[in-house]
């Protein structure tokens, strides 16, 4: 095996920050975790910044392999001078113990190729870099060839991707080559970065200061959450599709899960706006099981190879397992979750009126486990057809909006989207309509939403979407992996992430 062009450590930490201070402090947190960083002297607010930290003496300094980058706004940079005076911020920083310059092709083509290999640099090892923050070129072999052309140690593609297939086609630069990396960028792009030290990119960046880029993870999330200098061919990929999907927990909880089972497996959050765009990835990213959230837990129905029975009446899915050659499996596991939530805070469910706003994926599931339980079900949404739709599949009864603050019920489930982080002060409902013994609102981030806030000042008892979230969470794992879930361990760490989030 070849000797890692970087060093050992291929998780690259990004030390961006505004002043000197800031920078070394910085610097000296990242390299206690990875010994590879990356220096943004772009982000100095001035020179008199760039000046002090680059005189900090080189035996103060932590040890590490040190990529130095002072990129221009037209690359997508802070820097605002021009070229000349960019590759003598360059050439300052060699003197101070970097080992590598990253620089922009914009600034190789402007010099060109004979000025390039007699100027300050030739005594430092080259990364020559190419960045487009705004989309992932159609044409991106010629791009990647446009760079090759200055012969540098290593090349470095970074695009925005706006798509996962954008994704793939960034990752297959990297494939069998020893000093490339790929950098898919963007939210979308997030998955791939975790997994692109796994595809051959020769490093991996994660933010160990401020973000410099789109879609950029933290290093202790690179590092520790998601291990992405431990996966390799072997391991299983799991992950949550949704829309939006940045504020899932799961990855959290699934990830400390298989640490603890020592399973060799990732769980990524995929932000999916065109369901055939992620189908597409299933097989090129070794997916094995996914999660499946807003909006697709009943379009996702019309893509699946075989159904539970119960999931297929429910007519939603939350959860699928890939099978061999690629066979997809679907079933649904909020069903364990509601009725987790709900037995713990109603006595008994049996001929309790229930009152559930909604009718989306959710709702459905929340509805056949309340109607599977002997509840009598009412149902109210935005769309009062799909609402008496749902009502109908469970013999439950369809109740308009205007019915609600002059009816009592047993418990009130909220099963829409409405309050959930981060457009936390909304309500589906105002506190006239909340006439009932109990409130379950199905959202569990923020752990108490507006709607739970408004049921308290009223005296009305009231359940959180984290049981259902943690009930549900955990018979996915089961179902995925074959062996028991560590449910205290998941529950600690989704109530510790709330409780924290809760204190800023």
């Amino acid at each position: 095996m070849s000797k890692p062009l970087f060093g050992k450590d291929r998780i690259c930490a990004v030390v961006a920050a505004p002043t000197a201070r800031e920078m070394k402090a910085c610097f000296r947190k990242a390299a206690r975790i990875t010994k590879t960083v990356e220096l943004r002297l772009d982000w100095l607010k001035n020179e008199d910044e760039e000046d002090d930290f680059l005189l900090w003496p080189t035996d103060e300094r932590p040890r590490a392999t040190v990529i130095t980058t002072c990129r221009r706004r037209a690359a997508g940079g802070r820097y605002s001078q021009d070229i000349f005076h960019q590759t003598i911020e360059l050439y300052s920083s060699t003197l101070t113990g970097a080992s590598w310059c990253d620089v922009e092709l914009e600034t190789l083509e402007f010099l060109g190729a004979p000025y390039w290999n007699q100027h300050y640099l030739h005594c430092v090892q080259i990364l020559a870099s190419f960045h487009n923050f705004k989309a992932t070129p159609k044409e991106i072999w010629p791009i990647f060839q446009r760079v090759r052309r200055f012969a540098p140690e290593a090349i470095k593609i970074a695009t925005q991707c706006n798509s996962i297939a954008d994704s793939l086609r960034v990752l297959a630069l990297a494939k069998g080559k020893r000093n490339v990396i790929a950098v898919p960028m963007g939210e979308i792009g997030l998955p791939a970065r975790v997994l692109a030290l796994r595809e051959g990119s020769a490093l991996a960046y994660a933010a160990a200061g401020e973000k410099t880029a789109p879609g950029q993870l933290t290093l202790d999330e690179m590092k520790n959450l998601y291990r992405a200098d431990k996966l390799n061919r072997k391991t299983r990929v799991y992950g949550v599709i949704g829309d939006p999907v940045s504020h899932s927990l799961s990855p959290l909880m699934h990830n400390l899960a298989f640490q603890q089972k020592k399973i060799n497996a990732v769980y990524l959050p995929f932000l999916v706006r065109d369901l055939k765009d992620f189908l597409g990835a299933i097989k090129p990213l070794g997916i094995a099981g996914f999660s499946v959230t807003l909006p697709h837990k009943e379009e996702i129905l019309r893509h699946l190879d075989d159904c539970d029975p119960l999931a297929a009446a429910i007519g939603a899915v939350n959860t699928v397992v890939v099978r061999g050659e690629g066979k997809l499996y679907g079933c649904n596991t909020d069903y364990v979750g509601v009725l987790r939530a709900l037995e713990s805070a109603l006595a008994d469910l049996r001929g309790s009126r229930v009152l559930l706003f909604g009718a989306g994926g959710v709702a459905r599931a929340v509805a056949f486990a309340l109607a599977q339980a002997g509840a009598i079900v009412c149902v109210s949404a935005r769309r009062m057809s799909q609402a008496e739709k749902l009502a109908r599949a469970v013999q439950g009864e369809a109740v308009s909006h205007t019915r609600i603050r002059k009816e009592f019920f047993d418990a009130i489930v909220n099963a829409t989207p409405v309050g959930m982080h981060p457009r936390a002060n909304e309500a589906p409902l105002a506190a006239n309509e909340l006439n009932c013994r109990l409130v379950f609102d199905t959202i569990y981030r923020p752990m108490k939403t507006k709607l739970l806030k408004l049921a308290e000042r009223r005296g009305i008892e009231t359940v959180s979407g984290v049981e259902m979230f943690i009930a549900q969470g955990t018979a996915q794992f089961d179902i995925w992996t074959g062996r028991r879930a560590p449910v205290a361990l998941m529950r600690k760490a989704v109530l510790n992430a709330l409780r924290e989030e809760e204190r800023k």
